[in-house]
C-alpha cells in the first residue's frame, strides 16, 4: 500500500502545469485545470460562486434538496461543504455514513440540483462544531493534533481513509460535483508542513485527482504560513475574508473594521480564490441572530462583495454561511453559539429567504450573465465621477469592461460617470456600489447594473435595474437606427448615427419595458426597474434554453416540452405570473397554468398561495421528577470507576483520581458523578471544581440533600496550567447531614456544553478537559471512591451527539414510544434539580406545501433554570437566560411528522425552584410547492441495557 501510493504522488507531481492531476481510469473525461485568472472545465472557464451549507446541520436529508435548490435558484453554482469527523466517528474506528449521515447522498443531490462542490474534510474544520470536528475521543490519543504526531497521524489517515473515497468518486472528473478539495482549514499557527503534504499526499492515495486548496485567515500577509510555496504547498491557497466582523450588538454603527475584505493573490499561477468570504457571523455577544443579519445585510453585500468582485480580481468566491442551520444535540462547540446557527445567513434556520438572498440572486444572475468575460480579466483605466470613486477591468479577447463605482461616505451622491465619450448620470447611495457593464454585447455603457441577459425564443431579454427614484442611463450599439417601442414606462431614446450609439434615459422606478427590433441586431427586450423588482425574477435553464419566471417566491427548475415548459415552483401567496419562454404552454408542479400572452412576448397566468395551516395547542403536559442519581441508595454498581491518575491533558488535576469524563469515554452532555465516602462527622463544605465550557453549570446533592449549583469553567486559551480553579464552587454541609462512621454520597450533575475548538492547533485549547477536575471534603481525609455516568448508548439513528448522560436519556423518557401514562399532570413549578415534561400533539398540515414550524417560549429566556427540548426523541434545542437570547426553536419537517403524531420533551435542568413556561407551536413560512419529504426514520423506545 504504500509503494502504491509512493508511485501515485509521483505520477500526480510529473502531470504538473496546473493541472489537477491525472484523472481515473473510470473517469468519462471532464479535466479540471486553472491558470491565473480562472478554473476551466473541459477548457472551459468557470466562475465559481459557491455558498457554504452543512448537511450535518440539518438533520433531515429530503430539506437538503431544499437548501441546494434555493442556493442554485440564486444563481449560485456550487456549494462548499465541510465534513465533521466527530458526526461520524463515535469512537475510534467506529464510522458513520448512514441515514443523516449519508454524505454520497449529499453528494447525488447536489449533482441533481446543479450544483459543484468544494468538499472540505478537514480533518479539522472548525465551524465552530464542538472539538472543531475533532471527536472527543481523540483527546486521548497521544501526540499533538494538527500536527504530524504518530497517534494523530494514525487517527485522522482512518478518518481521511473512509471520507476520501467517497468524495473520490463524486468528482468532477468521474461525472460528478466536487471541483476543489480543500485541506486542513485557517491552518497558520504551530504549523507542520510536513502534516500538510501528507494530507495531500493521502487524499491522491485515495483517488483525489481535483485541484487541492486550503483557506488561509484572513489575509495572507499577516500569515507566514501561506501555503503556497514549498512544503505543504498546495495548488491553490484560498483566502478568509471577515471584514465586517462578529459585533452583532452593534449592527448599525459597524462598517468594516477588520479591513476592506479585498481578497489578495496568493500565488501568480493560481486564480484568486475567496475562500469564505463573509456572508453573515455568529452571534458571540447573545445579540440575536437577526442584529447579525442587520451586521451583514444588503448595504454590506452590495459593497464590499462587488468591491471585492473589481479590486481582488477574483474568479472564485465561497460565502460562509449561504445557510447556516442548527447546532442540534450537542453539536456546537462552547464559546460562541448556542442552538441556533442561523448566522444571519441569506437564508434563515426555518429555510426562509431574505432581503439578503435578494441581493446574492441579483449579484449571481449578474456573474451567470457575464462569468465568458469576467473569468479573464485586467486591471483597466476606469472611468471617472466625481465624489465617488471608481475602479476598472477588462477582458483582453473580448473587450468588455466592469466598472465598479462606489460610494464610501453615508450620504447619497449623484455625479455625472465619464465613460469614454459617454456623459452618464450616476447616483450612489450611502455606502453603496454598482458593478457597471460596457463594451459587452451591444451594451456599450450603461449607470444600471445588468441582473440578467437570455436569448429566448429568437430575441434577447435583458432586467436592468438601479435604487428607487436615481436616474439611469443605457448606450447600445446598431449599425443601424433601430425601431424603439417602450411597451410600459417612461423611456426616452435618442440615436446617434454618427457613432451607431443608441442612448436611452429613465428614472429607476416601477418597471419600464422597452422593445427595440431592427438595427442589425435580433430583437432585444430590456425591463428597466429597482433593485427589489430585478429581484421579482428569476432564471433557470433547460434542453430548450432559458426561462425567466416573474411572480413567484421560488423557481426551483424548469424543463423544457414540446410546445411548452414545465416549472417546479413555490408561491407565497396568490397572485400573477409571468414566464418568459419559448414556449406556449407552462405547467406548474404539474399543473397546467392558464395564461395568455402579452405585449411583451411572455405569457401571463395566476398562480394559487398556500393554504391556511392551523397548529395545535400544546396541553396535557405531565411530569416527572428525575434525579435518582442524588439519592443515597441508588445503585451505581455498572458505573464506570474513575481510578485514572495520570492525563493526556496539559490542565493538572486539582485532586486526584482524575475525574475528567472524557477520560472515561463520556465526550457528551450531561455527566453524573456520585462519590462514596465514610463520613467523619467533621465535614464542613464541599469543594469542587468543574470545567464545561462557555453556558455549562454543575448541580450538587449530598445524601440526597441539593446543596446548590455553580457555574462551569473557561479555560483561555493559553492559561489552562496557570489556572488552577476555572469553576469553583464550594458548598457547605448542613448540620447534621452527615452521621459519623456512617457511609455517605456525593451526587454531581455535570452539563457539558461541548468541546473547545483548536484553531491554534494547541494543546492547552483542545485537549481542555470536561467535567469536574477537582473535589474535596473539606473537614476530612476520608477516601472517596468516584464512579461516573454520561451517555449509555448511543442512538443509531440520531447518532452520538444527540443525548448526554440525564437518567431520562438513558431510560428513553426523550423518545415518543416511551409510556408516560402514569406520570401526573405536569405544574408550573419545579424543585431545583432535574424535572421532565412530556405532551403530545398531531398533525395534518397541507400537502403539497411547505409549512416550516417552530417551537416558541415566551417572553425572555428565564435565568434560574435551563430546558432541553427533544422533538420526537431529537434534541432540537437548549432554552435558558444561561445559554443565549433564542426563543424559537425550529422543527425540522422530517423529524417533525407532518402528518401524524409527535411527541415533545423537555428536561427541565433548575439551580434553584422555578416558574415554568411551556413553548407553543408557530409557523414561521409557508409557501405552496416545495420538495417533499420523509419521515426520518428513528428509534422509538428505549434502547436495551440503556438505563444505569
Amino acid at each position: 500500500m504504500k509503494l502504491s501510493r509512493i508511485l501515485l504522488v509521483l505520477v500526480l507531481a510529473l502531470a504538473g502545469g496546473g493541472l489537477a492531476g491525472a484523472p481515473s481510469v473510470a473517469a468519462p473525461g471532464h479535466r479540471v485545470s486553472y491558470d491565473k485568472h480562472s478554473l476551466m472545465v473541459d477548457g472551459r472557464r468557470v466562475l465559481v460562486q459557491a455558498a457554504e451549507f452543512h448537511y450535518f446541520r440539518l438533520p433531515s436529508p429530503d430539506l437538503w434538496r431544499d437548501i441546494l435548490e434555493k442556493e442554485k435558484a440564486a444563481g449560485f453554482n456550487a456549494v462548499s461543504v465541510y465534513f465533521d469527523w466527530a458526526y461520524h466517528s463515535p469512537a475510534p474506528g467506529v464510522y458513520d455514513f448512514t441515514g443523516v449521515r449519508d454524505v454520497d447522498r449529499l453528494l447525488r443531490t447536489a449533482e441533481q440540483a446543479g450544483l459543484y462542490v468544494i468538499a472540505r474534510p478537514g480533518p479539522y474544520i472548525n465551524a465552530e462544531t464542538t472539538g472543531g470536528g475533532f471527536p472527543g475521543w481523540l483527546k486521548l490519543v497521544p501526540g499533538r493534533a494538527r500536527s504530524s504526531a504518530p497517534g494523530y497521524t494514525a487517527a485522522y489517515r482512518d478518518w481521511l481513509g473512509h471520507i476520501n473515497p467517497i468524495i473520490a468518486r463524486h468528482q468532477v472528473t468521474r461525472g460528478g460535483p466536487v471541483l476543489l478539495y480543500n485541506v486542513e482549514n485557517e491552518y497558520a499557527v504551530n504549523t507542520d508542513p510536513a502534516y500538510m503534504q501528507d494530507l495531500q499526499d493521502t487524499a491522491r492515495a485515495h483517488g483525489i485527482d481535483v485541484p487541492i486548496t486550503t483557506n488561509l485567515c484572513c489575509d495572507a500577509a499577516s500569515w507566514t504560513s501561506t501555503w503556497a510555496s514549498g512544503p505543504g504547498a498546495v495548488q491553490i491557497p484560498g483566502v478568509d475574508d471577515y471584514p465586517q466582523s462578529f459585533d452583532c450588538g452593534n449592527a448599525a454603527t459597524v462598517w468594516g473594521p477588520w479591513g476592506a475584505g479585498i481578497t489578495e493573490r496568493v500565488r501568480d499561477d493560481a486564480p484568486v480564490f475567496a475562500a469564505e468570504y463573509q456572508a453573515g457571523a455568529i452571534d458571540v455577544n447573545n445579540a440575536g441572530y437577526e442584529a447579525c443579519r442587520e451586521l451583514t445585510g444588503v448595504a454590506y453585500t452590495r459593497y464590499f462583495q462587488k468591491s471585492n468582485l473589481i479590486a481582488g480580481g477574483a474568479t472564485a468566491f465561497s460565502y460562509y454561511m449561504g445557510f447556516g442551520g442548527t447546532n442540534w444535540g450537542w453539536l456546537a462547540q462552547p464559546n460562541d453559539t448556542y442552538t441556533s446557527y442561523d448566522y444571519g445567513a441569506a437564508i434563515t434556520e426555518g429555510r426562509q429567504l431574505t432581503a439578503k438572498y435578494d441581493e446574492y440572486k441579483r449579484q449571481g444572475y449578474f456573474l451567470h450573465a457575464v462569468a465568458g468575460s469576467l473569468t479573464r480579466t485586467d486591471p483597466a483605466p476606469a472611468p471617472t465621477a466625481a465624489g465617488l470613486e471608481t475602479l476598472a477591468r477588462a477582458n483582453p479577447d473580448d473587450g468588455t469592461q466592469f466598472v465598479l463605482v462606489r460610494n464610501p461616505g453615508t450620504a447619497a451622491v449623484s455625479s455625472t460617470l465619464q465613460w469614454g465619450r459617454y456623459a452618464l448620470p450616476v447616483t450612489l447611495l450611502g455606502r453603496d456600489a454598482k458593478v457597471l457593464t460596457g463594451g459587452y454585447r451591444q451594451f456599450a455603457a450603461s449607470t444600471s447594473e445588468i441582473l440578467t441577459h437570455e436569448t429566448i425564443g429568437g430575441r434577447d431579454i435583458a432586467v436592468l435595474y438601479g435604487n428607487e427614484g436615481t436616474p439611469g442611463a443605457t448606450v447600445l450599439r446598431y449599425p443601424s437606427r433601430p425601431r424603439v417601442t417602450v411597451l410600459d414606462g417612461r423611456v426616452t431614446s435618442a440615436f446617434d448615427a454618427t457613432h451607431g450609439d443608441l442612448r436611452l434615459d429613465y428614472t429607476h422606478t416601477g418597471p419600464a419595458r422597452v422593445l427595440i427590433e431592427g438595427g442589425g441586431h435580433r430583437p432585444l427586450l430590456l425591463m428597466l426597474g429597482t433593485a427589489e423588482a430585478a429581484a421579482s425574477f428569476w432564471r433557470a435553464d433547460t434542453s430548450a434554453g432559458p426561462v425567466l419566471v416573474r411572480g413567484t417566491a421560488l423557481l426551483r427548475s424548469a424543463t423544457a416540452t414540446p410546445g411548452s415548459v414545465a416549472l417546479r415552483a413555490d408561491t407565497a401567496a396568490a397572485g400573477p405570473v409571468e414566464v418568459f419562454t419559448a414556449g406556449r404552454a407552462v405547467t406548474v408542479n404539474g399543473e397546467r397554468v392558464a395564461s395568455r400572452p402579452t405585449p411583451s412576448g411572455s405569457l401571463l397566468g395566476h398562480l394559487p398561495g398556500p393554504r391556511p395551516v392551523a397548529l395545535p395547542a400544546l396541553t396535557g403536559w405531565r411530569g416527572h421528577a428525575e434525579a435518582p442519581e442524588a439519592a443515597p441508595g441508588f445503585d451505581d454498581s455498572r458505573w464506570t470507576v474513575a481510578a485514572k491518575t495520570t492525563s493526556l491533558s496539559p490542565f493538572a488535576p486539582i485532586t486526584l483520581p482524575v475525574l475528567f469524563s472524557d477520560e472515561y469515554g463520556f465526550h457528551t452532555g450531561s455527566v453524573w458523578y456520585r462519590g462514596r465516602f465514610t463520613a467523619t462527622g467533621a465535614e464542613t463544605s464541599v469543594s469542587l471544581n468543574a470545567i464545561t465550557g462557555r453556558r455549562g453549570n454543575y448541580l450538587v446533592w449530598l445524601n440526597g440533600r441539593y446543596l446548590g449549583s455553580a457555574a462551569g469553567g473557561v479555560q483561555a486559551d493559553s492559561d489552562a496550567p496557570a489556572n488552577p480553579a476555572p469553576g469553583p464552587g464550594t458548598f457547605g454541609v448542613p448540620p447534621g447531614l452527615l452521621e459519623p462512621g456512617k457511609p455517605a454520597v456525593l451526587s454531581v450533575l455535570v452539563q457539558n456544553m461541548g468541546h473547545n475548538d483548536d484553531w491554534t492547533a494547541d494543546d492547552n485549547r483542545f485537549r481542555q478537559p470536561r467535567g469536574l477536575v477537582g473535589a474535596r471534603i473539606d473537614g476530612s481525609a476520608a477516601p472517596v471512591t468516584w464512579r461516573l455516568q454520561g451517555t449509555a448508548a448511543i442512538d443509531p439513528a440520531r447518532g452520538a451527539l444527540n443525548n448526554g448522560g440525564l437518567y431520562g436519556e438513558r431510560a428513553g423518557w426523550s423518545l415518543p414510544g416511551y409510556a408516560d401514562r402514569g406520570w401526573p399532570p405536569a405544574g408550573s413549578t419545579v424543585p431545583a434539580g432535574v424535572t421532565w415534561l412530556r405532551t403530545a400533539f398531531r398533525l395534518d398540515l397541507p400537502h403539497g406545501q411547505d409549512t416550516s414550524v417552530a417551537l416558541r417560549f415566551p417572553g425572555t429566556p428565564p435565568a434560574g433554570y435551563r430546558a432541553i427540548v427533544y422533538l420526537n426523541g431529537w434534541q432540537l434545542g437548549q432554552y435558558g437566560a444561561a445559554i443565549g437570547p433564542q426563543t424559537d426553536f425550529v422543527l425540522p419537517a422530517g423529524l417533525l411528522r407532518q402528518d401524524g403524531r409527535n411527541t415533545l420533551a423537555i428536561a427541565v435542568i433548575a439551580t434553584t425552584p422555578s416558574t415554568v413556561t411551556t413553548p407553543s407551536l408557530t409557523v414561521v413560512g409557508r409557501h405552496r410547492g416545495g420538495v417533499p419529504v420523509r419521515d426520518v426514520p428513528a428509534a422509538v423506545s428505549p434502547l436495551r441495557a440503556a438505563v444505569t
